[in-house]
């Protein structure tokens, strides 16, 4: 890679650290899309693994609730596993063309409904049964785009937790996919040695990213940031869409 190209991964961890520690998530999907057109889809997920894995290892320890979430979404998080192993061979032979659209696609509705404030009612009594669904839903997504956040967000939503609970429910969730998709894709030998090394070096700027954000937070209203934070990603959504060279 050109010296060029690594000053680039490195600034957009950064700025996707950055993203994360301001709204507690968005650092494998900002990272995802200003990559993937530039590197390939592939690449740009490996890329992500261990910056994603840290980052969210980092929020998934920072709260009291770790055994109390861990064991109210086990059965959401065991298919999660499974289908991001069967979905990554999918990854391996489908068109780039189709999967780069597919993560544009994501990305705009992930947008839309943000932007909209939709938001899953409680499953009450059904929440046991609905979290293989989610679970699976999201493995999918994972193994085929790389993106943790789509349905699997909605689903914590719906469980009506505290802020504090909420956060680092979906660092553990986004832990267990990032580990899921690097052994999925570790295990198919798609992992190049350059790659990993790179994916390693961008842990810092995504930790100074997130230490950034935590202080921004602070001063900047949550609202505010997230409304910016999705209308951005409505349109990088568009744009990959447009770049996958499918339409």
């Amino acid at each position: 890679m050109s010296g060029e190209l690594i000053a680039y991964v490195l600034a957009v961890y950064l700025l996707a650290g950055c993203l994360k520690g301001v709204v507690g998530l968005g650092l494998p999907t900002i990272s995802l899309a200003l990559l993937a057109t530039v590197l390939g889809l592939k690449e740009a997920m490996i890329l992500l693994i261990i910056p994603s894995f840290i980052t969210n290892v980092v929020q998934a320890i920072s709260g009291p609730n770790f055994i109390i979430i861990v064991r109210r979404i086990w059965f959401f998080l065991l298919p999660l596993c499974l289908l991001a192993w069967w979905s990554t061979g999918i990854l391996i032979e489908a068109n780039t063309a189709v999967l780069k659209a597919g993560l544009g696609g994501i990305l705009i509705i992930y947008a839309i409904i943000s932007l909209g404030d939709v938001r899953i009612k409680s499953f009450g009594k059904y929440e046991f049964w609905m979290a293989p669904f989610f679970g699976g839903l999201t493995g999918i997504s994972t193994g085929l785009t790389g993106t943790f956040a789509v349905p699997g967000v909605f689903y914590l939503q719906a469980l009506g937790l505290k802020k504090d609970a909420f956060v680092q429910a979906m660092g553990i969730c986004f832990t267990v996919a990032t580990a899921a998709l690097a052994v999925s894709l570790g295990g198919r030998g798609v992992v190049s040695e350059e790659l990993t090394i790179l994916s390693a070096i961008a842990v810092i700027p995504a930790l100074i990213g997130m230490k950034v954000g935590s202080k921004i937070r602070k001063n900047l209203p949550e609202t505010m940031f997230r409304k910016f934070f999705f209308i951005a990603l409505l349109f990088l959504g568009g744009w990959i869409s447009f770049r996958s060279g499918l339409f």
